[in-house]
């Protein structure tokens, strides 16, 4: 990746974007270098000199687009607000804010959700392992328990949300970008609804 490393970063993004998208459409196993190159501007050589193979751009995209997510929430993340549903809001909207100098971030992780091909599953499930243990950490630990109603349990309530979130991104058609806004919006509605039925009156 060194090669790649040094390249202008003007240039970088329009090659991680171009393939990206193309991996976001097709998916691992049906998107060719040709594909790749065609969508990122390049030769289909120029992505051999600089990935070597399309696993190790794949495994590169994953790890790139994961790092920036999770460095944009440890950067921005706000210990102090306790608040479950304000916390999962607060968020959904730094990652919405990370995902903007690439547009086609949520379509490419939303699509590794789905991907099935063995060549790449294995360390798929490696990254989302170590994603869910991230995303436990930051939503759950010093939040407040106390404003749900008895018996609810919060670990459950996220995984709703998360099932809730992927549920949204599988039905749409695969040559979709996906727009972070409007997920966002549909998301906080969502999160509006579970507060007004799980916490107690009192914290309404």
């Amino acid at each position: 990746m060194e090669k790649f490393a040094s390249l202008p970063a003007e240039k970088q993004t329009q090659i991680i974007d171009g393939a990206l998208l193309a991996f976001s459409v097709s998916g691992y196993k049906k998107t060719s270098v040709s594909d790749i190159a065609a969508a990122a501007g390049i030769s289909k050589a120029m992505v051999f000199h600089y990935f070597g193979t399309k696993k190790a751009l794949y495994l590169y995209l994953i790890e790139f687009c994961s790092g920036i997510v999770m460095d944009a929430i440890t950067e921005k993340f706000d210990r102090d607000v306790t608040d479950f549903f304000e916390r999962i809001q607060m968020v959904s909207m730094i990652k919405i804010l990370a995902m903007r100098k690439h547009p086609a971030i949520l379509s490419f992780l939303s699509s590794i959700l789905f991907e099935k091909d063995g060549e790449v599953q294995q360390d798929i499930q490696t990254t989302l392992a170590m994603g869910e243990g991230f995303r436990n950490q930051i939503a759950l630990d010093g939040m407040d328990v106390s404003k749900f109603k008895d018996g609810v349990d919060p670990k459950l309530v996220l995984k709703i949300l998360v099932r809730y979130s992927e549920g949204f991104v599988s039905e749409l058609p695969n040559d979709a970008v996906i727009d972070p806004e409007a997920l966002y919006k549909e998301f906080e509605e969502c999160t509006r609804l579970l507060r007004s039925n799980l916490y107690k009156e009192e914290y309404l």
